[in-house]
C-alpha cells in the first residue's frame, strides 16, 4: 500500500503517479467546509477512475449531508441519498463512513458501503471511568435503539427521554423520562451534535430528575455556533466525541475529550484491501 500526492490548481487536478490496476482508498471527511470537500472528493475520484485504478473506496469519517435522510416535508431533496448517487457516478467502487444518523443511508447506494461504529472505543472509555451506578442516556426516542447498544454493552440500566420537536429547528423540548436516573451517574450518548440545543435541554431536565454527575459523548462533534461554549458552561461534567472532524478549534473548550478513531479506520482500510471481515472491529 502507498500514499498517493495530487496536485490542485483550482483549474485541474493531476494524479502524480501511476495507480493503474491500483486498489486505492481516498480520505475526506463531509465537514467543515462540506461543498467544498465533496467536490473536491467527486473530482479526485473522477481523476483516478481515468487514471486506470482497479477499485476505489471513499473514505468519509464523516458524511456529508447525512441528517438529510427522508422526505419529511412536501419538495424537499433527499440530499444522503443524492450524495451516495454522485460517488457512484463519478467512479467510486465503494464507501467507507462511520455512525449515519439513519441506518436506511447505508441503502442509499448502489455500491458496497461499510458502516464503523464508534460504540467499543467509546465504551473502553467509559468503563476506564469506573462510575459507578451509571445509565446509559438516550436524548430522544430515535436514539433509544443506538443508546441501548451502550447500556447492553457495559450492563448498565437505559433512559430514555420523550423529546417533542414542533418547529423546523434546533429547538426541541424534553417532556418526560422513561428510566430512573434520581442519583445516578448519566451517560447521554448520541451520534452527534450540531448546535447543542438537544443536549443542553437533555442535561437541564436529566438533572431536574436528579440525576448526580453528567457525562455525554458522540461520534460527530459538528458544535456549530455558540454550541461549545453552551455545553461548557453546562452542568455535563465532559463531553466526548471523536477525531472524525477535526476539533483543533476547541482550544478553550476544557471539558472537551476527542478520542481518536484512526487505527479503527486503518484497520477497515486493511481488511477491505485484503478481503477479510469488517464485523470483527465491532466485537
Amino acid at each position: 500500500m502507498k500514499y498517493i500526492k495530487f496536485s490542485n490548481c483550482n483549474i485541474k487536478v493531476k494524479i502524480e503517479e501511476s495507480v493503474r490496476e491500483d486498489d486505492v482508498f481516498v480520505i475526506q471527511s463531509g465537514y467543515p467546509a462540506t461543498n467544498e470537500g465533496l467536490v473536491e472528493l467527486l473530482i479526485i475520484i473522477d481523476a483516478l477512475k481515468y487514471a486506470s485504478a482497479s477499485r476505489i473506496t471513499a473514505v468519509m469519517p464523516y458524511f456529508p449531508y447525512v441528517r438529510s435522510d427522508k422526505k419529511d416535508e412536501p419538495r424537499i431533496s433527499i440530499t444522503a441519498r443524492l450524495v451516495t448517487d454522485l460517488l457512484e457516478t463519478a467512479g467510486a467502487n465503494r464507501i467507507l463512513t462511520m455512525d449515519l444518523h439513519s441506518p436506511q443511508i447505508g441503502g442509499f447506494s448502489r455500491i458496497p458501503s461499510d458502516q464503523l461504529h464508534i460504540r467499543p472505543v467509546l465504551c473502553n472509555y467509559i468503563q476506564q471511568k469506573k462510575l459507578d451506578d451509571l445509565v446509559i442516556a438516550a436524548p430522544d426516542v430515535g436514539s433509544a435503539k443506538r443508546a441501548e447498544g451502550f447500556a447492553r454493552r457495559l450492563d448498565v440500566p437505559l433512559a430514555i427521554m420523550d423529546k417533542r420537536r414542533y418547529h423546523d429547528d434546533e429547538k426541541a423540548e424534553i417532556i418526560n423520562i422513561i428510566g430512573d436516573v434520581k442519583g445516578k451517574n448519566c451517560f447521554i450518548v448520541d451520534d452527534e451534535v450540531s448546535t447543542g440545543g438537544s443536549m443542553i435541554e437533555s442535561i437541564r431536565i436529566l438533572k431536574e430528575f436528579g440525576a448526580q454527575d453528567l457525562y455525554a459523548g458522540c461520534t460527530h462533534g459538528i458544535l456549530c455556533g455558540d454550541a461549545a461554549v453552551n455545553i461548557e458552561k453546562s452542568d455535563i461534567k465532559e463531553f466526548i466525541t471523536t477525531n472524525t472532524i477535526d476539533q483543533g478549534r476547541f482550544a478553550d473548550f476544557t471539558k472537551l475529550r476527542v478520542l481518536n478513531v484512526g487505527k479503527m479506520f486503518s484497520d477497515a482500510i486493511a481488511a477491505i484491501h485484503m478481503g477479510t471481515s469488517i464485523s470483527k472491529l465491532f466485537m
